[in-house]
């Protein structure tokens, strides 16, 4: 694992950056895919882990939930918008005919949510954020001391920083609502779902934003 900053580490990704985990005073932020579950096991093993969060229902972060929350005896957290999609493994899909198509293609197994997180819960040192948009139970995390964020799919970098694909994206006038808001927040260090972190550069987000 990759130490990013205070109580955080980045799990390792094949190949690096692409799917993104990270481990956060504890709690396991996203699983990636479910081919990813090995790996992270691996990762995790003699690391101390006492819950696994889930930012968003997307198949790409929690695709290894199911394995890594059995494997460790973890209880699951997740956006309360969320919890129905990951407890039925029915991820809502935005409009048009490839999304619907998508939604049909086969799916990580469903697992309970324990902790439905809404905005203002606190995990760690972190501050929950209602983010909708890209899901419309997506959740970021906020450390105001540091101004450290952990933005899930709001935005990617890819390598730029842009905001999800539309075809990957419920609502994207929503997601744009919470670009901006997250934008505002001018962090200094950004973590993203998929890209490598962005440090010192809050512009690039605001530009991204609109």
């Amino acid at each position: 694992m990759r130490h990013l900053g205070e109580g955080i580490q980045q799990l390792v990704g094949v190949p690096p950056h692409l799917f993104n985990a990270y481990l956060v005073d504890g709690v396991l932020v996203d699983a990636c895919t479910p081919a990813a579950s090995r790996r992270l096991l691996r990762q995790l093993k003699g690391a101390e882990v006492n819950a696994h969060l889930v930012t968003h229902a997307h198949p790409d972060h929690f695709g290894s939930s199911h394995a890594v929350c059995e494997a460790l005896d973890l209880p699951l957290w997740a956006g309360a918008g969320d919890v129905e999609a990951i407890e039925t493994a029915t991820p809502v899909t935005g409009p048009g005919r490839i999304p619907a198509l998508m939604s049909k293609m086969k799916m990580p197994p469903p697992h309970p949510v324990a902790r439905a997180l809404r905005e203002g819960d606190e995990v760690g040192s972190f501050t929950v954020l209602d983010v909708p948009g890209h899901s419309p139970g997506h959740i970021a995390l906020w450390r105001e001391k540091d101004r450290t964020l952990i933005c899930g799919d709001v935005f990617y970098r890819l390598p730029k920083v842009s905001g999800p694909w539309a075809i990957t994206t419920a609502d994207m006038e929503r997601n744009r609502e919470s670009m901006r808001r997250l934008a505002a927040l001018r962090p200094r260090l950004v973590l993203f779902g998929h890209g490598r972190p962005l440090r010192d550069d809050p512009d690039r987000l605001t530009r991204a934003a609109g």
